[in-house]
């Protein structure tokens, strides 16, 4: 049998073709989805269904039910992946507390919080890999989507300072940044403000949820095991 890996947020299109990529290479499955269960009945369609251990639905911003969650983690966690998140776009003067706290919860509180659940058993294995999708804007910053950028930041600062801590544990932590890829996420902006962005990426595309699942896929082998505290930019070279 494979390992078990954890998806948060297997649902969105990213965590899709993530969920797709290891259920081909044999690992088992365990998704998480908010409120997107059909993506993930799609999902079982395209993938063996011995692939997947447990489905979990749950809003990450909320404490009860992050806590419900990790309450229904029956099986031993080999991995997880934090895929999981939502945009917010707009000044940031017009961003309402409510919006503010719910941006931290989802991206920061709940994450931190079942990846300290998590460690304690991985610690006494002195194995686990933990894999944040974090984004570019976490590193240079975006105009009108200031709260987004500042908790992918706070990702990537978590992906970093923990590696160094649980390294000498057999714990690795690792990250991958995405630029402009071609999800659900940008569907909010015009054919001509996409090709836009596509003429600044040195690539000449945008991304593809594949291309940030392949790298996840060779973080996840053991022959990558060397790499520790990377925030890995999956992002054609923009």
């Amino acid at each position: 049998m494979g390992k078990n890996v954890l998806i948060i947020g297997a649902s969105g299109d990213i965590g899709i073709a993530i969920a797709e990529q290891l259920a081909m290479e044999g690992y088992q499955l365990i998704l998480h989805y908010h409120k997107n269960k059909y993506s993930i009945e799609q999902l079982k369609q395209k993938i063996n269904q011995e692939s997947i251990l447990l489905e979990l639905g749950a809003d990450l911003s909320s404490e009860i039910e992050v806590n419900k969650l990790l309450d229904q983690l029956i099986y031993p966690i080999d991995a997880v992946i934090f895929a999981s998140g939502t945009a917010h776009y707009g000044l940031f003067q017009d961003l309402t507390v409510d919006e503010m706290h719910s941006m931290l919860a989802l991206h920061v509180t709940a994450p931190l919080t079942i990846t300290k659940k998590l460690l304690v058993p991985m610690i006494q294995k002195r194995a686990g890999k933990i894999i944040f999708i974090t984004s570019i804007w976490g590193s240079v910053g975006a105009s009108h989507e200031v709260i987004y950028s500042t908790v992918k930041g706070a990702q990537n600062s978590f992906v970093k300072s923990l590696a160094k801590e649980v390294a000498p544990s057999g714990i690795i932590v690792n990250g991958v940044s995405p630029g402009f890829i071609d999800t659900k996420m940008n569907q909010h902006l015009l054919e001509a403000e996409k090709q836009a962005l596509i003429s600044d990426i040195p690539a000449n595309r945008s991304g593809t949820p594949n291309d940030v699942a392949h790298t996840v896929l060779f973080l996840l082998d053991e022959k990558s095991s060397y790499i520790q505290g990377e925030i890995i930019q999956v992002t054609g070279g923009w």
